[in-house]
């Protein structure tokens, strides 16, 4: 399992709308090949800074599959009206497990 952590900041004043659009997208990501589940967290202390949390099978699932799809062109249709700046992307495995 990969997880996608994509840090997202949105320009000041377009939380509930980001957080809006990442709510209707969330059936883009449920029908995605290898996407095995989403969530985003919000930042305390800088409130227009997410983390979108993403579970893929495989890195390709994401970074082929889903974003040569037409349903990531609705994701950013969604959502990237809100971006500040492009999200800045990476993906991680499983290193430890504490508990």
């Amino acid at each position: 399992m990969v997880t996608e952590i994509a840090l997202i900041d949105v320009k000041p004043g377009m939380e509930a709308e980001f957080e809006a659009g990442v709510k209707a997208a969330a059936p883009l990501f449920q029908r995605a090949k290898g996407c095995r589940g989403m969530e985003l967290q919000r930042s305390i202390e800088k409130p227009a800074r997410y983390r979108l949390h993403v579970q893929w099978d495989t890195v390709e699932d994401h970074t082929v599959a889903f974003r040569g799809s037409a349903d990531f062109a609705e994701w950013r249709k969604l959502v990237g009206h809100c971006f500040e700046r492009p999200p800045e992307v990476e993906h991680t495995t499983q290193a430890v497990k504490g508990f």
